[in-house]
């Protein structure tokens, strides 16, 4: 770093001491690319100028200017670097004729748009909530595109991670701060089409190739989303047809003759961009190293159909309405039961065990701004999920339909931004179990009509000071009125530094299938003690952000302390190796912790995020002499960690990923002796500390064409014992022992695998991927 940068004063007193031959003043003015269509480039205050070898420089002011004045004349080489933009470096001859302008373009994550937080289109660091927005193209520097879902890509956001709930079909979910995956809200451009069928298998069938962005808010959201919202949020914000290339393919195969294809189409038709999109899945290979006689992974053919149309208001905003049909037929079992498609026969067999599930998921959802002035918003989503499913010999049916209506108004009023709406959701949902059945047996689905409405003020008190405080109230049939408040404090002491207090509640209304995959998996028995009440939550979030730009680099740092505590928790019971037992919490249960994120970005072409989660999950639980103690929340690690790292040259890039999980409690389960009893002591019931490291180069053949490989799992680490329990039975086939578990799964079942893909693209728009410079 410069002399300037360290000791300011210094600086100037040596530019006294060594005057220069020129003493023209020499006026840099730094701007921002828009970041959405239709938004000119803004301002850009304190980004970081210095010339090269000399001790001149500073940041920009409120204006985005800097004048750097004197320094010998003659050619000089010029650095721009600015928290969350793609730094500039070029040669310029000194003193300027004229002002010189450059324009940065947003580097993603850290000066990324979002709207999830507040449900207004807001930059990252600006908005009273906290917001951590995941780019397409970091997803595309760190996984391959066309074979990544939402599911893969997510684990990238600390503090966030898979949880898979099946050690036979790989259903998974979102975990959010150690919180249970149906403890998530996930949204498709900010509406709620995925219920709690669609979340036990849904989320994998959302290709990272229809992916704009991702963001994920911690903490209740109940105040804005509803149900659901008590860990959190993730909004996927699908691709905007403007920005595409007119025709791109992609397709990849893996070293466990796993193929992958991509096509995406997206004219101009009139003054209208449409966007469609198709992605296909095809893995149908046996690979059995834990030694169980399943397969570690599960089989699959899925076939995803995407559609968007972008439609322009009077405004500056844009009205959109999107389609999306996704087929899924998902297999696994014994290698009998998966073997040249033997499946297809033998679905519901008694004496050869698998489970097949084939979902069909429908989803249709618009966004419309109403009138010129453009602060009236109508959200319509209307989707269907068909679950058509046999895990061994049980069937199981099932089907969700969710027709979804919100109506806001956002509008400015001198310092306050009023936001109200009312919200409306209808959902069914149907299947072949006694849970739908009355009291004689017959059939009736589950209806539930939503009401609700909110409200929310964001009073920007100065130009440090923000509060947001809001309020929502949902009606439901079976529990009355449910009223979720919130407040959000933002204190600004600098342009570069920024503390954030979230306080909130939530709510969520249960579904045993999404609680707990053995509600139909495996051959425990299913016990409910009683009428489980809703679960509620107090939350707190405390967030301290700082960005930083030194002479060879910029990033930033957060660090986030958060408190949750629960009520009426549901907590599965697994002690009894025969049942497992639901109910509501006579206690408590909360979590608590500390997380770290640091991203930085360097002056030449690499940057990386490192972050880590200490964080504690706990249950109050009665002992025997009926004495209240806490004790771990399943499937909740001690602490983890991500780190990722990118390096982009003229025509290729690096990216290499690892994560590491720390230990974790799971469920009380028993091997079989050689006689097919249970042994005397379960095993282990805390999981030992796992990594998956993950690296991809990206060659550019042409402008074109693009070649890419990587490795996943590149140390093949995996599940050290079967996630599976009972399946080694002498008295049953496998499979089918009424102590056969599938929820010991707690890392990988996937072992090392290489994959290599080829993209092409046409008519790529090139503007949107270099900065602006206008030279004088």
């Amino acid at each position: 770093m410069s002399v300037f940068f360290r000791f300011p004063v210094l600086g100037c007193l040596l530019s006294l001491l060594y005057p220069s031959t020129a003493l023209a003043q020499n006026v840099v003015s730094v701007r921002s690319m828009g970041s959405v269509p239709g938004e000119a480039d803004g301002v850009l205050e304190g980004a970081a100028v210095w010339i090269e070898g000399q001790s001149v420089g500073g940041f920009t002011d409120s204006t985005g200017t800097l004048v750097i004045g004197s320094l010998p004349e003659g050619r000089h080489r010029l650095h721009v670097a600015s928290v969350g933009y793609h730094a500039q470096t070029l040669t310029v001859s000194f003193p300027l004729e004229r002002p010189l302008t450059l324009v940065l373009q947003a580097s993603g994550d850290l000066n990324a748009i979002t709207v999830t937080g507040t449900l207004n289109e807001v930059r990252v660091r600006d908005a009273p909530v906290k917001a951590e927005v995941l780019s397409a193209q970091r997803i595309d520097v760190l996984l391959p595109r066309v074979s990544s879902s939402l599911i893969d890509a997510i684990p990238l956001v600390n503090g966030v991670r898979e949880v898979v709930a099946c050690g036979v079909c790989g259903t998974n979910s979102i975990s959010i701060n150690g919180l249970p995956g149906p403890y998530t809200a996930v949204l498709i451009d900010g509406m709620p089409v995925y219920g709690n069928l669609a979340a036990v298998y849904g989320l994998n069938g959302i290709p990272a190739s229809a992916i704009d962005r991702i963001e994920v808010i911690k903490g209740p959201n109940s105040t804005l989303y509803g149900s659901e919202a008590l860990a959190g949020v993730v909004n996927i914000v699908t691709l905007s047809p403007e920005r595409q290339p007119l025709l791109s393919a992609d397709f990849m195969a893996t070293s466990h003759a796993e193929l992958f294809g991509g096509l995406t189409w997206a004219p101009q038709w009139g003054k209208v961009p449409v966007l469609f999109s198709y992605n296909g899945t095809y893995a149908n290979h046996f690979v059995d190293q834990d030694g169980d006689g399943f397969s570690d992974a599960p089989h699959l053919d899925r076939h995803s159909i995407f559609a968007k149309a972008n439609i322009a208001g009077a405004g500056k905003r844009n009205s959109s309405v999107a389609v999306r049909y996704s087929y899924e037929d998902r297999r696994n079992g014994v290698s009998d039961f998966l073997d040249h498609r033997a499946y297809l026969d033998l679905r519901g067999n008694d004496s050869i065990y698998g489970e097949s599930i084939v979902t069909r998921r429908w989803e249709l959802f618009s966004s419309l701004w109403l009138w010129s002035a453009q602060d009236v918003k109508l959200d319509l989503s209307l989707s269907r999920h068909d679950q058509d499913s046999y895990y061994g010999a049980d069937f199981y049916r099932a089907y969700q339909n969710i027709a979804f209506v919100n109506l806001t108004r956002n509008r400015v009023y001198g310092a306050h931004r009023i936001l109200t709406g009312l919200g409306y959701r209808l959902q069914g949902y149907n299947d072949n179990t006694s849970a739908t059945e009355t009291s004689e047996g017959a059939d009736k689905a589950d209806l539930q009509s939503i009401p609700g409405l909110f409200a929310e003020d964001e009073w920007n008190i100065d130009s440090n000071w923000v509060l947001l405080t809001g309020m929502r109230v949902d009606y439901y049939r079976r529990h009355g009125w449910i009223a979720s408040p919130r407040l959000n404090l933002k204190y600004a002491p600098t342009p570069n530094s920024v503390f954030r207090l979230n306080t909130g509640t939530g709510f969520r209304i249960v579904n045993l299938f999404t609680e707990d995959h053995a509600f139909v998996s495996g051959q425990r028995e299913i016990v409910i003690a009683e009428e489980l009440n809703p679960e509620r939550s107090l939350s707190g979030n405390l967030n301290y952000n700082q960005q930083y730009t030194l002479s060879r680099g910029f990033g930033s740092i957060d660090v986030d302390v958060f408190y949750t505590h629960f009520f009426n928790k549901i907590a599965p019971d697994y002690s009894d190796p025969n049942t497992i037992v639901y109910a509501n919490s006579p206690g408590f249960a909360r979590t608590a912790g500390l997380g770290l994120n640091w991203n930085h970005s360097f002056a030449f072409p690499i940057s990386w995020t490192l972050g880590g989660m200490l964080q504690s999950a706990q249950i109050s639980e009665m002992n025997e002499d009926g004495k209240t103690t806490l004790s771990d929340l399943e499937f909740a690690p001690n602490w983890s960690g991500i780190f990722t790292l990118s390096y982009r040259r003229s025509g290729w890039s690096l990216g290499y990923t690892a994560s590491i999980t720390g230990p974790m409690k799971l469920p009380t389960v028993y091997d079989l002796d050689a006689q097919g009893n249970p042994l005397p002591d379960p095993r282990p019931t805390r999981s030992p500390v796992f990594a998956r490291h993950t690296v991809q180069v990206q060659w550019n053949l042409r402008p074109d064409w693009m070649l890419y490989g990587g490795i996943q799992n590149l140390f093949d680490q995996i599940q050290s014992i079967s996630p599976l329990v009972g399946y080694n039975d002498p008295n049953h086939p496998s499979g089918f022992s009424p102590y056969f578990d599938t929820s010991y799964a707690y890392a990988a079942g996937h072992g090392r695998e290489f994959y290599l893909g080829l993209r092409w693209t046409l008519s790529a728009d090139q503007k949107q991927q270099h900065p602006r410079t206008e030279l004088p």
